[in-house]
């Protein structure tokens, strides 16, 4: 997911489209000055002491570990736990271990994997046949049928039900009729896309060919839900019933969620501990304190300002690994003063000024790499990453940056400024950094300067409103490993995480294209090429790409982060 978001939910005709920063998106980098070692050992005592009395107060308990049992830092998600209405990171980590879909993304290679559907058969790419797996049921003993994946989708596309993800089901017949584009009272109560057959079996029409449609399905958005869900569904709020490998066993808001395996799960991929007790933390420097006083066995999200002593604080725990999450710069298009063909010189030009291998080596330590396209290595060529797509674009070249910028007329008004959120006190180091690099290319001091809004939701209130009036930090974290997930959301004319409203109809015209090849081969040919255009015109500049970071203690084995920078919890073993 998106989850490119802090962030609000993701316009048609975009599929997919989910805002360009998200709650799903761990795109805060921490930075800051680290007391050296000598005083460190003083703080962490002091702090580890403090926090095991903050968490018994706040909801981490005692620091006493259960038997068998992980605990982990975690963050009370924003929203209920519904699978539509969940966009977010740490909703999301729940929701992965609560239940199971058609398909599961290998966490491994982030191939799409048939978990619950045991065929999804198409012949023209539009109309599909989805037969599931005999003997799965939900964790109170209903039968998952294909009814429970119907009136779930039905459910989550409904206008009046406001769920954060509805746009997921836009590319199912009937969307406009549930979901009306003018935001008012639907003139259907179900996707006339949706068809139930039998027990097994159901029918899906979309509204266009997309062929690598069936591989989208691993998202939370498309799980099944049981009956309960829509019988009492206050009481499955607070205690929901999935199909996964764990159980929710309570859930303390600003303290715990305790999740127990669930014996009677029978997939594959059985958890391989008791349970996972998600602690929650506000701040990512007192949950690695308590790594390390032994109050906490896994954090997944190592602050910035610690990366540098956590190779001699834990060694071979920890995890340092590519994630599918890229951020760039946008340009606003609607601006005339960044649009037209001089101006994509002035953003070529700016792009090249950024000397990005100096950046993420001094601020981040490893743990972003520069970006040369606009998706991610964790596609790996066979999904459609081609590193150095953007070309020259994305090289540090002084020399030309300087001549491009002045071919292209010069910065708009002979400055530019790049917002980004303050509130979260992570982004103004890079932003900094990146300004620093421009001015020494153009060599003027004040050419470019960082731009803070106080809060995120003023920052989306400024990108709904068209009000950007330079480059802005925008950030993207995949829904699903498939090289259309980085390009239409974020690119097509009217998508509703488009928030700079780049519109080419050459790029359009390839998506399209792309989407209805019956071959994947053909299907990634069509969305590179695509991609070759917003190298040409650079409506977003590619900054890095990020990766995942973990640490964990000695109780346990086997940790390892899947493709989205999330631990796989069923895997871990304790002891």
């Amino acid at each position: 997911m998106r989850r490119g978001t802090p962030y609000s939910p993701h316009a048609r005709p975009s599929p997919h489209a989910r805002p360009s920063l998200r709650a799903r998106h761990p795109l805060r980098a921490r930075h800051s000055v680290r007391a050296r070692h000598p005083l460190r050992a003083v703080v962490l005592i002091v702090t580890a002491a403090t926090t095991a009395t903050t968490l018994t107060a706040c909801g981490g308990g005692d620091g006493g570990a259960d038997a068998g049992v992980v605990r982990s830092s975690w963050g009370d998600p924003p929203n209920p736990l519904e699978p539509a209405n969940t966009n977010d990171v740490q909703g999301g980590k729940v929701l992965d271990m609560i239940f199971r879909g058609l398909k599961r993304y290998d966490p491994r290679t982030g191939e799409a994997e048939n978990a619950l559907a045991e065929r999804i058969d198409s012949s023209d790419q539009r109309n599909y046949t989805i037969t599931l797996k005999k003997d799965w049921r939900f964790a109170n003993g209903e039968k998952v049928t294909a009814a429970s994946f119907v009136n779930a989708w039905n459910y989550g596309a409904r206008i009046d039900h406001k769920q954060r993800n509805a746009y997921f089901f836009e590319y199912i017949e009937g969307y406009d009729k549930v979901h009306p584009a003018s935001g008012g009272a639907p003139t259907a109560k179900t996707l006339s896309g949706l068809r139930v057959r039998n027990d097994r079996t159901f029918t899906v029409r979309l509204t266009q060919k997309f062929s690598t449609w069936p591989k989208t399905l691993g998202y939370n958005a498309y799980v099944p839900l049981p009956r309960a869900f829509f019988e009492d569904h206050a009481a499955w709020l607070r205690k929901p019933i999935g199909n996964g490998p764990y159980q929710v066993r309570s859930y303390a808001k600003g303290s715990v969620m305790k999740l127990r395996a669930w014996d009677g799960y029978p997939g594959p991929d059985k958890a391989r501990n008791k349970g996972v007790d998600l602690r929650v933390y506000t701040d990512s420097n007192t949950a690695y304190t308590d790594l390390q006083a032994g109050n906490l066995d896994l954090v997944d999200d190592v602050p910035a300002q610690q990366l540098k002593f956590v190779r001699s604080d834990l060694g071979n725990r920890y995890i340092n690994q590519p994630a599918g999450i890229i951020q760039t710069l946008t340009f606003p298009m609607y601006d005339r003063a960044w649009s037209g063909p001089a101006r994509a010189k002035v953003r070529r030009g700016i792009s090249m000024a950024i000397n990005r291998a100096q950046i993420t080596e001094r601020i981040f330590q490893g743990t972003r790499t520069p970006a040369t396209d606009w998706t991610s290595p964790v596609l790996r060529r066979q999904g459609g990453y081609q590193p150095g797509l953007c070309g020259d674009a994305c090289r540090y070249d002084p020399v030309r940056a300087r001549k491009l910028i002045k071919a292209g007329g010069g910065l708009p008004g002979g400055r530019m400024t790049i917002t980004y959120n303050a509130d979260t006190g992570s982004h103004k180091d890079w932003v900094d950094a990146v300004c620093n690099s421009v001015n020494t290319v153009l060599r003027n001091d004040r050419a470019c300067v960082g731009k803070p809004v106080g809060t995120f939701a003023d920052y989306r209130n400024k990108m709904a409103g068209k009000k950007m009036t330079g480059p802005f930090r925008a950030g993207w974290q995949m829904d699903y490993p498939l090289i259309q997930n980085f390009l239409q959301p974020l690119y097509y004319t009217g998508a509703s995480s488009n928030d700079g409203h780049f519109s080419d109809t050459g790029f359009d015209r390839l998506v399209n294209q792309a989407n209805a090849a019956s071959a994947d081969g053909r299907a990634i040919a069509g969305f590179r090429a695509a991609e070759k255009i917003l190298a040409e015109q650079m409506p977003a500049i590619p900054l890095w790409y990020q990766n995942g970071s973990a640490g964990y203690s000695q109780r346990l084995s086997e940790v390892a982060l899947n493709q989205f920078s999330v631990p796989v919890y069923s895997q871990i073993r304790v002891g």
